[in-house]
């Protein structure tokens, strides 16, 4: 969001912010006078506020109370003032320290299995933020592609079929769609083509994850193979996809109870959908937090913040949701997340995320050799 601020309306929304986060009231001038020192007079600060509120950074929710920040303005808190250059240089990267500490003296992975590894830190992360905690499964992202063939099924329908090198064989049946001109061809000259596509596909293809697959850049093909391209493109796309959906058990949820506490959680049917989601739509929120958008740099790991209506699913438009990754070497195999009102403490559960994705990483890789 390109909004240009002043650095006194940069300070008086910091602070309005932060205040708002740690009272759940409505902000007014007064008490920004008494709790920060801002160096301007209470009339100066309600004339700054004013103008935040027509950029849609803060709004009143009542005419008679004070302002609190809109999904906007907690973005332009994210993006600009949590930053170090504006408060507090070494606050991000002190929770980070403290994060890993808590997770290295708690959790000695040298000596537990994966599954337990994660649900002490799916808990350690609930306690550290305060929030939802999401941590996903590892994913099949080390089955690599052992052979590759198409098969022509009849005129204009082909079928992908990918063995990894486990032997477990996935297929795909898709509809080429194809002109009348390309009806009429003979089957013998269809099958001969996508032989040569397939020993093509394999000499490029083999021995790759297909979490590479799903994320190839298929416009390198020759131009003669660029139909097939794009069909391939889709079909080991969603070959992958499905190969990789989660189950039910893959995304452990801690810290429910005490987030359903927090007042922006009063109402009992946005609770009711909330956990539907958690428990029965974790497909959904599973492909929302591993299949990430171009996330930015927060330390070590990537870390992306979505704010209240920029999540895609509506029973969490009304939440803030920070997620990352964690890896085996440059492969993302699974993801850490928490889930919390937006009114939370972005810079501790940014820093919070990050510090147990690296863990999760570092962890991952003793597990996965």
């Amino acid at each position: 969001m390109e909004v240009q601020l002043t650095n006194r309306q940069q300070h008086i929304l910091w602070a309005t912010v932060r205040h708002y986060i740690a009272t759940a009231e409505p902000v007014g001038s007064k008490a920004l006078v008494e709790e920060y020192d801002l160096g301007v007079s209470s009339a100066t600060i309600r004339n700054v506020m004013g103008v935040l509120e027509k950029s849609g950074l803060l709004y009143q929710p009542h005419a008679s109370a004070g302002r609190i920040p809109s999904d906007s303005g907690y973005r332009i808190y994210v993006d600009q003032l949590i930053t170090p250059s504006l408060r507090d240089p070494t606050r991000t990267e002190t929770l980070g320290r403290e994060v890993e500490v808590a997770l290295q003296k708690r959790l000695q992975w040298e000596d537990w299995s994966l599954e337990t590894l994660l649900q002490g830190a799916a808990q350690i992360l609930a306690t550290l933020s305060g929030c939802i905690s999401l941590i996903t499964m590892p994913q099949t992202t080390t089955a690599l592609l052992r052979h590759l063939q198409l098969v022509q099924i009849e005129a204009g329908r082909i079928m992908l079929i990918v063995v990894t090198n486990g032997y477990e064989t996935h297929s795909k049946l898709m509809d080429l769609s194809p002109t009348p001109e390309e009806t009429e061809r003979d089957s013998e000259v269809i099958d001969r083509e996508l032989q040569i596509v397939s020993n093509f596909l394999n000499s490029h293809l083999r021995g790759r994850s297909l979490l590479e697959l799903a994320n190839l850049n298929w416009s390198e093909l020759d131009q003669e193979f660029q139909r097939y391209g794009e069909f391939l493109k889709n079909s080991v796309a969603e070959l992958t996809r499905r190969t990789l959906a989660p189950t039910a058990t893959q995304i452990m949820v801690r810290g429910v109870s005490e987030v359903l506490r927090q007042p922006e959680f009063s109402q009992l049917q946005q609770v009711q959908t909330i956990i539907h989601l958690l428990e029965e739509e974790q497909d959904q929120l599973w492909r929302l937090i591993f299949e990430e958008p171009e996330p930015e740099d927060v330390g070590k790991s990537k870390v992306t913040v979505r704010i209240g209506a920029e999540n895609p699913l509506e029973p969490i438009r009304t939440c803030t949701l920070i997620s990352s990754t964690y890896r085996r070497g440059s492969i993302p195999v699974g993801s850490v997340g928490v889930l919390g009102p937006t009114r939370l403490d972005y810079e501790s559960a940014i820093a919070v995320v990050a510090s147990a994705a690296d863990y999760l990483s570092e962890a991952f890789s003793y597990f996965n050799p």
